[in-house]
């Protein structure tokens, strides 16, 4: 059919006005995406080849006393680097065909039509985000973006162009201790204590169903306290030190995450993050399509603020 240009239109542009919402939804619907992106864990930038990010590993060997006319070192320093990690792609199309357009010609059936077909929108990218934001990288031939797998549960796997291998790199891996048998406190405790410095911890723990409700029956009813920011964003919590622990269905069976999120940025491209294209017709299709677009990448700065428990069991 030739097509309504004020359909066009008014799906244009109830699509753009509901992109933020969009966005919230899937983003906030799953623990470990509030956590990438609650306070400052996404970071939007502008472009570039790669999306850099700068790594302190050594300290300044120069700090130092002296008195009166004492020579002061000036030595040149190493200890920064960075890690460069590739711009990777995400899209998800909204198509309405012909025959649908032609049962909702109405501005309101418009808008109706259009908010159903994105909530089953939304609802395939929760899905599919949380799935690759565990994984490691490697899934769709490597077009999938990073996902703690790598960052966390691979400690001896190049991340960033950074090898944890090579001779000098040790500070560039996680912290990983296999359990073998039940949960127990003990444990982490040992993994959350490795991976902290002073007050620099763990921000949240996330973890199976099975290994959650493991460690809530081995608390007392007396001190079963929750994290309230968490608790507000709708999640079931308990606390670990300071660290609230709570669960997602797409964590690998066994696994525990001790995540410290100061240095888990979420990269987004400011100008290509969930931009809605305008809807467009095919030549040999009956229907119209707009794609929602997004560059970026999850990225890490210090490893070694992230560890993880593997092979628990209840």
């Amino acid at each position: 059919m030739a097509g309504n240009d004020n359909f066009d239109a008014i799906l244009s542009t109830t699509l753009k006005n509901y992109v933020p919402k969009l966005t919230d939804n899937i983003f906030s619907a799953r623990p470990l995406f509030y956590a990438l992106t609650n306070g400052q864990t996404i970071r939007r930038i502008s472009g570039g080849a790669k999306i850099v990010v700068p790594i302190i590993y050594g300290t300044n060997s120069t700090a130092g006393s002296y008195s009166g006319t004492d020579t002061i070192d000036v030595t040149a320093q190493t200890g920064i680097s960075a890690a460069e990690y590739d711009w990777k792609q995400y899209a998800a199309t909204v198509t309405i065909s012909g025959i649908e357009e032609a049962k909702n010609n109405g501005e309101a059936e418009i808008i109706d039509l259009l908010e159903g077909k994105i909530f089953q929108t939304q609802e395939t990218i929760i899905e599919n985000m949380n799935t690759m934001f565990w994984a490691d990288g490697t899934g769709n031939s490597s077009k999938d973006w990073n996902g703690l797998d790598l960052i966390v549960g691979k400690p001896n796997t190049s991340l960033g162009g950074i090898d944890p291998t090579d001779s000098g790199n040790s500070w560039w891996a996680s912290t990983e201790t296999d359990e073998g048998g039940t949960l127990a406190q003990s444990t982490m405790a040992n993994v959350y204590n490795s991976i902290s410095v002073g007050n620099d911890q763990p921000t949240i723990i996330i973890t199976t169903q099975t290994l959650y409700e493991t460690y809530e029956g081995q608390l007392t009813d007396q001190i079963r306290y929750t994290d309230t920011d968490l608790a507000d964003g709708g999640f079931q919590n308990l606390l670990f030190k300071g660290a609230p622990v709570t669960f997602d269905g797409a964590c690998t069976s066994g696994e525990m995450m001790f995540l410290n999120t100061k240095y888990l940025q979420l990269v987004a491209h400011s100008d290509v993050w969930f931009k809605p294209t305008p809807f467009v017709r095919p030549t040999n299709q009956d229907a119209v399509f707009s794609q929602l677009l997004c560059y970026g990448n999850l990225t890490c700065s210090n490893r070694a603020r992230q560890g993880y428990i593997f092979g628990g069991t209840a």
